[in-house]
Parts: structure tokens; sequence; C-alpha cells
């Protein structure tokens, strides 16, 4: 299928916390955008090499704009910077998208926990869980009360709201909301690599949703990479990936045009599906679900247990 893949111009550019801001997208001469659900992500294409992906944070019920809100990393890359300094009102960006490996699945009660920029997935999710007649709680972490953004969109939800930003209280109690979790309970969680990391700890993996802005750190003793064969189902063609080498890469290589975004297996862009052979799945994507079943796989950074894979390509 493919993606929706579009020239958008910016309409609002607010401060959604210090360090944060928020972007409202639309389309050059109006009209709908496409439908989208709690959890969507999409690809935002700012120039050569600067290629990101910023959640959906909005409205799902307003089809006439998209917002993101991204935060300024002084350290980053420079796409953060870009938005930060040069998209203003009026500027034109190519979007692609939306896709959602987030999704807000149905539950009787949800405990949220967000870190950082980490709101913006779970923004929608609670007005969603909120319209479902849902029981929930946001436990939501920052370094400061001021670098945390959407605070005055979150008020309106009372005490179901927690905010802990970390001068003040120190790291996120989670076990205030994550031990004694009752059966049907799902947890979602967003924000840096410790959060996640801390909240897999203790929480059962049958409950817990997350999603990562940067990849898990390799596992130790992890296999050491081997060369395999990859049969190209449609493209009639079988190419070689060596030791040091991606699946993607090996398959541009060979001619054979595939949408990828971000290379480190965060984004979900690359999902493909697998017909034959066992993936090695590295990515932070795919659930130990998705995982065990082994019908899709993350080619920027997954690879083959054993000597050959068969792909939908």
């Amino acid at each position: 299928m493919t993606a929706y893949d579009t020239e958008l111009v910016v309409e609002r550019c607010e401060p959604a916390a210090a360090g944060v801001r928020a972007l409202t997208l639309r389309r050059a001469g109006g009209g709908a955008l496409p439908a989208w659900e709690p959890g969507a992500h999409v690809d935002v294409l700012l120039g050569p090499g600067l290629e990101r992906q910023y959640s959906l944070c909005g409205d799902p019920a307003d089809r006439q704009t998209w917002r993101i809100a991204v935060l300024r990393e002084p350290d980053g890359r420079g796409g953060s910077a870009y938005v930060h300094d040069r998209l203003e009102p009026g500027a034109a960006v190519r979007v692609r998208g939306p896709r959602n490996h987030f999704p807000l699945e149905p539950a009787p009660r949800y405990r949220f926990v967000a870190g950082g920029i980490g709101i913006t997935p779970i923004l929608p999710m609670l007005a969603a869980a909120e319209a479902a007649g849902a029981e929930w709680t946001l436990l939501y972490g920052g370094r400061t009360r001021a670098s945390m953004a959407f605070t005055e969109e979150l008020a309106r939800y009372g005490d179901r709201v927690t905010l802990a930003p970390q001068d003040v209280t120190g790291l996120l109690d989670l076990g205030s909301v994550l031990d004694g979790l009752p059966d049907g309970t799902l947890v979602y969680c967003c924000g840096p690599g410790p959060l996640l990391d801390a909240v897999e700890e203790r929480c059962p993996p049958t409950a817990l949703r997350t999603e990562r802005f940067r990849p898990k750190e390799p596992r130790a003793g992890a296999d050491v990479d081997a060369e395999f064969e990859v049969e190209l189902a449609r493209s009639g063609r079988s190419v070689t990936v060596p030791p040091g080498r991606s699946v993607l890469d090996a398959v541009r290589a060979a001619g054979v045009e595939v949408l990828y975004s971000c290379t480190e297996g965060t984004c979900g862009t690359c999902e493909t599906d697998v017909l034959e052979g066992t993936p090695d799945h590295r990515d932070s994507v795919l659930t130990r679900e998705e995982r065990a079943a082994g019908q899709t796989m993350l080619i920027c950074v997954s690879r083959c247990r054993g000597r050959r894979l068969v792909l939908d390509l």
C-alpha cells in the first residue's frame, strides 16, 4: 500500500513548554487529511538527511489539521533545530503517513506513564479513554514543570493526572501506579529509554505497550552477524546480506524500492511481511507476541536466524 505523501504548510507555531514547539499543519489548499487514531506518527521530510518521526498529538476528529510537537535537542542530529529555527507559519514541509505501531487497544482501565516529550502520543489516548468510559490515570514526569508540554490541556482531567517534575519530586514513583495492577489493565508508556526500561522491569509484558524514540541498547551477548540469503518473492530476486550490512541496504542495492525512514528500528516504516524463515528481531517496535509469530520484520535492523529468508518484496 502506498503511504500518504504530500506537501503540507505550517498553519501555526506555538510554544508547548520550554524547549518544545507545537506545529499545526494543513493542506495548502485546504481539504481533509487522512484519518488517524491515537498513537499514530508521521514522517516529516525536512530536507536531505533530515527525515524525522513525530507523534500526532491533536484531535483525531479534526480532519483539516495535524498537530505535532518537537523538543529542541541541543545534541541532536539537526532535525529539531530545523523545526525550531526555520519552520514558521506558511512554510511548506513534506509529510508521509500516518502510521501506528502504538495503537490504543480496548480495555476497561489504563495506566498511562509519560516522560518528557513522550506525552505526545499519550495525549490523544487520554481523550479516547475518556470517551470510551474507561478508568484511567496518567503519571507524567519531566525535568522541570516548565519543560513539561501541554500541562494546561491536561489540567481539565483533574486528579487523574499526576505531574511529577523531577526537580520537585525526584524520579517517578512507578510503584504507585504499576504495583498490584487489576486484571484487564493496560499500561501505555512513552519517554526516554531509562524510563521505559524501568517500566518494563516491573510491569507484566502482557499488560505493557511502549513506544521508543530511540533504539534499545544491544542486548548483552548479542549474536554475531552472519551472512544469509534473502529471496524477494515479488521481485524474483535473491540477495546476499553479509555481516555488517542490513537487509534494507542489500535490497535497495539490488534496485528494489522500499519505504524506510529512521534506519534504527524505531519507526516501523520498513516493516515487511516474512513468507519463510525465522527473523532475528532487533527492532524497538514489534511486541513480544509479534516477534514470536515471526510474520513481519523491520528490515533496517533485524536479520535472520538461519541461512535464508523469503520476504514479500
